[in-house]
């Protein structure tokens, strides 16, 4: 049953969602269901859907960091499995995930790490059982995926962020802490560098058209977000700030998969797009006429919709812990996301 506090923090978030209005001027959808807060003692499930670790040792490396942040660990029952390059059969790997969410005592659930693998268990998900027990899904790249699915066919909000395995900097455990245990309402604005410069060159963000949008963010990673185009797990993006980072492609890819979105249709729906880190995204032997702010101000800047670059999120040492599917402002300007209803019950 329902706790009074579950009710009420629903109650809430929905009368926000209802008098808020994106900026191309459609009423946004209800607002989805939030899991409970983080708290510190809290149990939390250790999963690897994709990929596997190279080492047990890494998995104690993460059990620490979850001890770090004040949370207990407990390891999935396929945790250790190998399979090729995944971690386990995809039955198995997709039995951990149903598991995590029908266990009362988790109360969050972090990927070990990501790599390649989420998308092959999206059938093999119990989404009654998922849906019934909403709870803070975290980690980043191949976990879009998962998120994606959620999204879609789940109805709550997941977190795009650091893998358990990540180096979990200061940057990271703030910002991660602040939407998670704290609920707040965080305006993501890029860290100022602190290399002697005259002017900073580092973590800049950059507008690729100007403007203010409002809307739900969705998004992740690039490469996995498109794989997913005409499947069933892709939520509705109508209205939409869409995230989007990558790592280790080159810009005729971006520019085929930017592709991809805008003949699906996706691209024309959104209200606005922040694209994050696309970390050792360089040109292929041979060189290459378009840089990415080419290719993003070929595809992004004709939507007549606010876009920007350059926000700390993506394969890098830290970075921003950002809720799918909750109602936020973005200043393509200013290079901020500033949230307007709270990721957690």
């Amino acid at each position: 049953m329902p706790t009074r506090r579950t009710l009420m923090a629903s109650m809430a978030a929905m009368t926000a969602a209802a008098s808020t209005t994106p900026a191309t001027g459609m009423k946004p959808p209800i607002s989805p269901r939030k899991p409970m807060r983080l708290q510190p003692g809290d149990t939390v499930g250790l999963i690897e859907p994709a990929s596997a670790s190279d080492e047990v040792f890494d998995i104690q490396l993460v059990e620490e960091a979850m001890i770090a942040l004040g949370l207990k660990p407990k390891r999935a029952a396929h945790l250790l499995n190998r399979f090729g390059y995944l971690a386990g059969q995809d039955r198995d790997r997709a039995a951990d995930v149903n598991a995590m969410f029908a266990d009362k005592s988790v109360k969050a659930i972090f990927a070990v790490r990501g790599g390649w693998g989420c998308a092959r268990i999206l059938p093999y998900l119990d989404y009654k059982t998922i849906s019934a027990n909403p709870k803070l899904l975290i980690g980043y790249s191949d976990i879009t995926a998962l998120h994606m699915a959620i999204a879609a066919r789940g109805g709550f909000t997941t977190i795009h962020g650091p893998n358990g395995g990540s180096a979990w900097g200061k940057a990271s455990v703030d910002s991660f802490k602040a939407v998670a245990f704290d609920g707040a309402l965080v305006t993501y604005d890029n860290p100022r560098a602190t290399d002697d410069r005259l002017v900073q060159t580092k973590w800049r963000t950059r507008p690729v058209r100007p403007g203010i949008a409002r809307g739900r963010l969705l998004g992740g990673n690039l490469t996995v977000l498109t794989a997913l185009v005409g499947t069933p797990y892709l939520p509705d993006f109508t209205g939409a700030i869409l995230f989007l980072e990558d790592v280790d492609e080159a810009q005729y890819r971006v520019d085929r998969m930017l592709t991809q979105l805008k003949l699906a249709g996706i691209l024309d729906k959104v209200a606005g797009v922040a694209f994050g880190q696309c970390t050792d995204c360089t040109p292929m032997k041979g060189g290459s006429l378009f840089t990415l702010t080419d290719i993003l101000t070929q595809h992004l800047g004709a939507l007549n919709v606010p876009v920007f670059q350059g926000s700390y999120f993506g394969h890098i040492s830290n970075q921003f812990s950002i809720p799918q599917n909750v109602m936020a402002e973005m200043d393509a300007t200013a290079g901020t996301i500033r949230l307007l209803e709270s990721a957690v019950a």
